[in-house]
């Protein structure tokens, strides 16, 4: 499913490769992804929308590492599943 607004457009799926079911987000324009496990999404469901606010500041993507030139070439950075 692709869900696009006029600030961001992002790919979603169910992914069931790991140890059990995890959402799969994939940023259109950069081709990051991120994987969540239920309990990942249980935390992101009890976080106020106030609590979000330095996630979409988008100049914080610009202090961070520059994006790989190989967007589809996930890299893992750990056991949640956090690509890159």
């Amino acid at each position: 499913m692709r869900l696009t607004s006029e600030f961001a457009s992002v790919e979603i799926e169910r992914d069931d490769c790991g140890n059990g079911p995890r959402l799969l987000i994939r940023d259109a324009q950069t081709g990051m992804r991120v994987l969540l496990d239920p309990l990942e999404l249980a935390a992101l469901a009890r976080v106020r929308h106030d609590e979000l606010a330095p996630f979409l500041d988008p100049s914080r993507h610009l202090r961070e590492a520059p994006i790989s030139n190989e967007p589809d070439m996930p890299k893992s950075n750990g056991r949640n599943g956090r690509t890159s």
